[in-house]
């Protein structure tokens, strides 16, 4: 079911609620902490997968269909009413700014500005090109960190939410990010609108 019309939702960049960024960064923490190269690799490649399986089950039309979601934990309120492409193009976004801040960090260099989570929101109409752009970006991340010797470095990159991250924690956020919005793809594809949340 599509929404009749565009919701009231929360600006772009609104954060998460209070007691939900608590636990989220505790969780993030010890995800970092209990990780590994090798396993936040597989872990974005399983997800990768999956979502490579979800798209491939759909017509351009659900693909293209703005949904109104229930807002999953981690997800801003901003993004709950998007298409699959869109969702697809915000990973792209996103991956391609996490290669940038870990090939800036292993070089010794910090990268200019801040992130924020405004900043990654897709365009209102993506084309079916984006799932190309989007393999892509995995792909380019994936090479990044394959070839970087040691992510643990000493300079550190603010993220909005979790602090200071170490190339290391960029790494492990793509990896737990990814899951997040596969989830949003499944919810989206099953067509679960919640008008009004």
């Amino acid at each position: 079911m599509i929404s009749p019309s565009l919701p009231s939702l929360a600006a772009p960049g609104a954060g998460l609620p209070r007691l939900e960024l608590a636990i989220a960064r505790a969780l993030s923490a010890v995800h970092r902490w209990k990780g590994s190269r090798e396993g936040f690799n597989r872990q974005f490649e399983k997800e990768r997968a999956t979502i490579r399986r979800l798209v491939g089950r759909c017509d351009e039309s659900q693909l293209t269909r703005r949904v109104l979601i229930r807002r999953l934990a981690g997800l801003e309120d901003s993004s709950r009413h998007w298409s699959v492409l869109m969702t697809l193009d915000h990973l792209r976004i996103v991956h391609t700014s996490i290669e940038g801040v870990v090939q800036n960090l292993t070089r010794g260099d910090l990268p200019q500005g801040s992130a924020s989570t405004a900043a990654v929101k897709p365009g209102d109409n993506v084309s079916v090109l984006v799932i190309g752009d989007y393999e892509k970006s995995c792909d380019s991340l994936l090479e990044t960190i394959a070839v970087s010797d040691d992510l643990k470095t000493p300079l550190r990159y603010a993220h909005p939410w979790f602090g200071p991250l170490n190339a290391a924690g960029w790494h492990a956020l793509a990896a737990m990010h990814i899951g997040i919005h596969r989830v949003q793809i499944e919810r989206i594809i099953d067509g679960h609108v919640h008008a009004g949340e």
